[in-house]
């Protein structure tokens, strides 16, 4: 009683304990999607005998596609029911995910085990994004959404590693899909009994919100329908809609990585292990990245960064595309994972300027859905390039949309940031 007597406060130092707390639970809700990320496209080859790589990569479309639609579900809910029932949610839906990979008998169940998962990260991921922002308020959005986002995938990265390491010493399950359920164990017993609801916090800055200073955004006010919110993040602002294009590129950068960097790295003569150092290396620098590009949006700006970040991932891939060593690829997959880190906690900090705080959480699973929808279009689209022309003509392929990607935001994007709107 006395912790919902408490008049809430914006920022990170009052809210300092919740907030470290949310950080060490999507620390576990990325770990929970790092568990199949080295063995799962071994286990497609070795164990259910997937040869066709737009078939491999039905795991990938169907996380992708049951990710993308949660996400825009958590955030009307967030609004709806409060930020806490929905994490709690989430987590709920993931009990099932590694004992389905570990008994699977065939195929179809672990693409059941990746709808079930998709929902899970939909839910989880999502909502404590929304309470990160609630938590923030306006200055240090960039540096909210570095923490987020460094932890989930500095553990997406470390748990890599360590189910490639499991799998080679103790094989492809059940080991590597333990770690999984010890993660699912923690992170709901942590939501259930200390995470606190945050949804009083949005509500006291949207008392307190403010116009810009240069007329952009009147006419967003807080009473837009479900609807409108979701035609002016995906196409009317330019911001909104700019932040959500580059999601969708970015993720299907992923969609890759998840599906094909494994084959393509072993199919070169790399051993199961140096394999996942090179998949873990992307989402290492990924993650830490974003302690130092987080904070440094709230200085430069997002734009700039975001244009950059989207550039550097495209120059990467052209890199793993024409590679053949374990020491080419390891320094293409930091490059890679340091263009990710400079445009992942960014865009999400161009959605929490922009959007108003009674329908930000709305605005979040929009955009989330757009970017998360990049998993579905990345698996279909180096599945299909791969089966008709090869591994390396996908990466190639992906490579030319993100720099596409990163010349729209140039194109389209205004600077977004409070204290950089004037310039």
């Amino acid at each position: 009683m006395t912790g919902t007597a408490k008049v809430p406060r914006l920022g990170l130092r009052p809210n300092l304990a919740q907030f470290g707390l949310l950080v060490a639970v999507n620390a576990l809700v990325g770990g929970v999607l790092g568990q199949e990320r080295s063995v799962l496209p071994l286990l497609a080859e070795r164990t259910f005998g997937l040869t066709g790589y737009t078939f491999l990569l039905t795991y990938v479309l169907a996380f992708g596609v049951t990710k993308a639609a949660t996400n825009y579900v958590a955030g009307t809910l967030s609004d709806r029911l409060g930020r806490k029932p929905v994490l709690l949610a989430g987590w709920l839906v993931a009990i099932p995910v590694p004992l389905l990979l570990i008994w699977a008998p065939s195929w179809g169940w672990v693409v059941a085990a990746n709808v079930l998962l998709g929902v899970n990260q939909g839910l989880t991921w999502s909502t404590t994004v929304i309470m990160k922002i609630d938590l923030a308020g306006p200055a240090r959005r960039g540096l909210a959404m570095g923490l987020n986002e460094a932890a989930g995938y500095a553990a997406v990265a470390l748990t890599a590693v360590a189910t490639g390491y499991l799998a080679a010493r103790y094989g492809l399950r059940p080991a590597p899909f333990l770690l999984g359920a010890a993660y699912v164990a923690l992170g709901l017993g942590l939501t259930a009994v200390f995470v606190r609801e945050t949804h009083e916090h949005a509500r006291l800055e949207a008392g307190g919100h403010t116009a810009r200073a240069d007329g952009r955004h009147d006419h967003l006010h807080a009473g837009l329908s479900s609807r409108e919110v979701f035609v002016h993040t995906s196409l009317r602002e330019p911001a909104l809609s700019a932040a959500s294009q580059a999601g969708m590129v970015n993720n299907l950068n992923d969609g890759l990585a998840m599906g094909l960097f494994p084959v393509l790295f072993v199919g070169a003569g790399l051993s199961i292990a140096d394999m996942g150092v090179l998949v873990a290396l992307y989402p290492a620098v990924w993650g830490a990245g974003q302690l130092v590009t987080g904070p440094l949006s709230d200085r430069w700006g997002r734009k700039h960064l975001i244009t950059a970040g989207m550039l550097t991932q495209a120059a990467a891939l052209a890199v793993i595309a024409v590679g053949g060593s374990f020491a080419t690829w390891a320094v293409a997959a930091v490059v890679l994972g340091a263009g990710t880190a400079m445009v992942y906690p960014t865009l999400l900090a161009v959605v929490g300027d922009v959007a108003h705080p009674a329908w930000r959480a709305r605005a979040v699973g929009v955009y989330r859905l757009w970017r998360d929808g990049g998993f579905a279009v990345g698996a279909l689209v180096s599945g299909a390039v791969a089966d008709l022309w090869g591994l390396r003509a996908a990466v190639w392929v992906v490579a030319a949309l993100t720099a596409a990607s990163g010349l729209v935001v140039a194109a389209r994007l205004y600077e977004t940031h409070p204290a950089r709107r004037s310039s």
